[in-house]
């Protein structure tokens, strides 16, 4: 059985990430991340975006090369 989500405002999670309000809708828009529209408020559910924060986290700065998941040219030239 799932856990039921916990769902945060924008606003929240903005003060928890650290990420500016911009940004955490654009992961909505680009469904990075869990969330509902409920009336005019956007609700996202704090473990995805918490996960998601942790993956971005673990990928550093490797997340904005071109060359992420491929071979590294070192070890095929060694092959």
């Amino acid at each position: 059985m799932s856990e039921e989500p916990e769902w945060i405002t924008t606003e929240e999670a903005t003060a928890l990430t650290g990420y500016s309000p911009h940004y955490v809708r654009r992961l909505v828009r680009q469904q990075r991340v869990t969330a509902q529209k409920w009336s005019h408020v956007w609700m996202i559910d704090k473990r995805a975006l918490v996960e998601y924060q942790q993956q971005m986290e673990a990928l550093g700065r490797t997340k904005f090369s071109p060359k992420r998941g491929t071979e590294a040219p070192e070890a095929e030239a060694e092959a």
